[in-house]
């Protein structure tokens, strides 16, 4: 097949630092062009992901109503060069409008809430069957069904042939947690954890020097370092996030939002390392709760789960992630559903 993907024009594909939708979308096209399909990529100017065919956004801003303009004329010149079996879009449903009352089925993944009213809108200018939705979860995919159309959810994939699998850790290894310091991830939920279960925490990631979450963290969480086995690492590269999950008995990131996925959580599985999360958002596709990790309520709840988290297999955890997160995994999923939207349309 001849598939042509899209991303915003923000940031380049793969990111260089921060730019998780980019990162999937990168994978996405390497496994693909391994399996033999032929990938063009729309994305920023700059961009070193080896599709066969790399075609520049010209605006840079997504909320900009001109860049809007150019970036729907340059995806329409990519078409028709190109000549694609499918779109797949990650970028604004916008610059897919010339499109949506032609044949070539399009695919519009969202890995944040969908806009319902520009879905509703989209769907009443397209042809029917033209447009299919994804989530990045069955959470995201119930989000947009109110608003029409036909909605599938498939997960976010995590490297797991690059993600190290330790199958067991010493009985007073730390505990970690692993995401961005703010509200939101639950990292004074964790602090407070591992305290009353007397572990050891290893914090990784950035954290804001201003505002409300500049406020979180001096006032929540600076104070805890050094102290009672709390140690801060800093932000982490890949390498360092593989060796950090590995050794640790569990990750805990209680989150106190409803996440669309989590690829850290995926990540941490992949090491065999179980998950200790709360109930909110994509997280119940995740963790099964006794098998991968546990599902929180409360502090309490989760000190409960740190006394039990050892007792899990973590093989079980690793299976996991191979079976529902694994590129191979996902990139089937997308491909059946390829080949489905061609046949609903007779392009197959």
């Amino acid at each position: 097949m001849r598939l042509l993907f899209t991303v915003d024009p923000e940031i380049e594909v793969p990111p260089k630092t921060y730019g998780g939708i980019e990162r999937i979308v990168d994978a996405l096209v390497r496994h693909l062009q391994a399996a033999g399909h032929e990938i063009a990529l729309i994305a920023r100017p700059g961009s070193e992901c080896p599709a066969d065919r790399v075609f520049p956004w010209r605006g840079l801003i997504s909320q900009s109503t001109p860049d809007t303009v150019i970036n729907t004329w340059t995806l329409s010149k990519a078409v028709r060069s190109f000549r694609p079996h499918v779109i797949h879009s990650f970028a604004r449903l916008a610059y897919l409008t010339p499109h949506l009352r032609g044949r070539i089925p399009i695919i519009m993944s969202y890995q944040r809430y969908p806009t319902m009213r520009t879905i509703r809108m989209a769907l009443r200018l397209a042809r029917p069957g033209v447009v299919t939705f994804t989530g990045c979860s069955e959470y995201i995919a119930r989000r947009g069904r109110p608003a029409g159309g036909e909605w599938h959810g498939i997960p976010n994939f995590t490297d797991t042939e690059a993600l190290q699998f330790n199958p067991s850790v010493p009985a007073d290894a730390p505990l970690v947690f692993l995401s961005r310091v703010e509200t939101i991830k639950g990292a004074d939920w964790a602090i407070e954890m591992a305290r009353r279960t007397g572990r050891r925490l290893i914090i990784a990631g950035n954290h804001a020097t201003s505002g409300e979450e500049g406020a979180y963290w001096s006032d929540r969480i600076a104070p805890c370092i050094g102290r009672d086995g709390i140690e801060y690492v800093g932000p982490v590269d890949d390498v360092q996030k593989n060796a950090l999950l590995r050794q640790a008995l569990a990750m805990v990131v209680p989150i106190q939002w409803d996440e669309p996925f989590g690829i850290v959580f995926a990540e941490s599985l992949a090491c065999g390392t179980p998950v200790i999360s709360c109930p909110r958002g994509a997280l119940p596709e995740i963790v099964r709760p006794g098998i991968d990790g546990f599902l929180v309520q409360s502090i309490e709840e989760g000190c409960a789960a740190v006394e039990r988290v050892g007792a899990l297999d973590r093989a079980a955890c690793r299976r996991r992630a191979e079976e529902c997160f694994s590129p191979r995994a996902v990139v089937a999923q997308y491909l059946a559903l390829y080949e489905r939207v061609r046949t609903r349309l007779g392009t197959a």
